[in-house]
């Protein structure tokens, strides 16, 4: 043998693919197997995170997190105005209200639609209506009032209004001094 071909079986054997080089590709393909995971559990948190944010919070809590809440708790989160209402406790007629509206919420959950109509606008909207139909007086008759949960935390009577756009006709005989001499044909 020469000394030049055992060069060349050298340089063969550093040309022919071995366990060596193909683990750098193996490597290659599993790091970019581990990136798309990572996208994909990325896509799926930020889904999860999009959800979240499209749910309904007051004041960082959930609706189930609010229906869990003790009242203490839930006072805790309310403005000043309601929260020192409910610290010195409802008055009889409030609780009254809560009462039938928690009959007609245990209705409800049998298939019963039942409205609950009301003099007392001062009420609090508590978690626990929400989906209830209250009707609310607003002087001369009852406003049906659907209790969505951005309404937690209002009164009953601002989703009541008691008074209503002015909208005059055209005047007429009677209107004005005037119109007393207008002559008729």
């Amino acid at each position: 043998m020469a000394p030049n071909e055992e060069q060349n079986d050298e340089e063969q054997k550093e040309t022919t693919p071995d366990e060596t080089t193909e683990k750098p590709s193996e490597k290659i393909d599993e790091e970019t197997k581990e990136k798309e995971l990572d996208l994909a559990k990325d896509k799926d948190l930020d889904l999860v995170k999009e959800r979240d944010r499209l749910k309904f919070h007051y004041r960082g809590h959930t609706l189930e997190a609010l229906k869990k809440m003790n009242m203490d708790e839930f006072v805790s989160l309310l403005p000043a105005r309601a929260r020192r209402s409910l610290r010195r406790g409802l008055p009889p007629r409030q609780k009254k209200l809560l009462e039938r509206l928690r009959r007609s919420y245990r209705a409800k959950k049998r298939g019963k639609d039942i409205l609950t109509r009301t003099h007392v606008r001062d009420m609090i909207i508590f978690p626990e209506m929400v989906g209830l139909q209250i009707g609310v007086y607003n002087g001369k008759s009852y406003e049906i009032v659907e209790v969505k949960p951005e309404m937690i935390g209002h009164y009953l009577g601002e989703f009541s209004l008691t008074r209503r756009h002015v909208q005059h006709g055209s005047p007429g005989i009677g209107a004005t001094r005037s119109s007393k001499y207008v002559p008729l044909k």
